[in-house]
């Protein structure tokens, strides 16, 4: 019987060369797409072992950053920016002269409740919310927003200020409109702060969906374009999708054009 070192000598001396090539060309393939799968298993061991222990119950899934290039206007996505200073505290209101009532800073659980005792405290003098805050809780900021709508306000963004996340849900709710030159506007995807309760995958997509239909009849309410939501939903949470000026006008979030900037 022929050992193995000499069927292999038989065969290889019975194969084209190009033959042998392609045979060794497809281990290759074959060895390579079997460590990758290896690797990528023990990456999502290691992610699921992270996460096991905060969830947060009402976030979207996010498309990795890998894939922001791709995404439309992949370009136009920036790093979330981290607040400093008075917008990382919870929201806070100022009243103004010509009934403008400042409202800066996070809005934070209880922030709509705050905003409701300001606008009873003062009542028909608040004419116009100006805006500036990187955003938070999205109930209080819809909350915030019908408030608004009910009493008629305005709102605005004035400029070089910021009103991204949840925020724009506030200005939404102006009956007129206002953002101010090089102010930022900016949406991403909803998501809620981790909880140290872990929900099963099927409530928390549940929860998701229900947000995302809030907000989506919400913006129908406002008369915003629901483009502007669709722009929401294709940006990762740890991105903002800026609007440009022309596309505040476009979707209909500006009502009112902004004074020109002063020289």
């Amino acid at each position: 019987m022929a050992t193995l070192s000499q069927r292999v000598h038989l065969w290889l001396s019975g194969n084209p060369e190009d033959a042998v090539l392609r045979l060794i060309f497809r281990l290759l393939i074959v060895t390579t797409i079997a460590a990758l799968g290896y690797d990528l298993a023990g990456t999502q061991a290691g992610r699921d072992s992270d996460t096991s222990q905060e969830t947060a119950p009402f976030s979207l899934p996010s498309l990795p950053a890998v894939l922001s290039p791709w995404l439309p206007d992949g370009d136009r996505l920036t790093p979330l920016p981290q607040p400093g200073g008075e917008l990382s505290r919870p929201m806070t209101f100022e009243l103004g002269s010509g009934g403008r009532l400042q409202a800066s800073g996070t809005i934070a659980p209880g922030s709509a409740e705050a905003f409701g005792k300001e606008l009873a405290r003062y009542g028909e003098y608040i004419k116009t919310v100006v805006l500036n805050s990187p955003g938070g809780s999205v109930s209080d900021a819809l909350a915030m927003g019908r408030l608004i709508r009910d009493r008629k306000l305005a709102t605005e963004v004035e400029a070089g200020k910021t009103c991204a996340s949840s925020c724009p849900l506030v200005l939404f709710g102006g009956t007129e409109r206002r953002v101010g030159a090089k102010a930022a506007v900016g949406v991403h995807q909803v998501f809620a702060v981790k909880s140290t309760e872990v929900a099963a995958p099927r409530d928390q997509m549940s929860d998701a969906q229900r947000i995302s239909a809030r907000c989506l009849r919400y913006l129908r309410d406002m008369g915003i374009d629901l483009e502007v939501w669709t722009r929401a939903m294709e940006t990762p949470k740890d991105r903002l999708f800026v609007f440009k000026p022309d596309e505040l006008t476009k979707y209909g979030i500006v009502t009112v054009a902004a004074a020109p900037a002063k020289s």
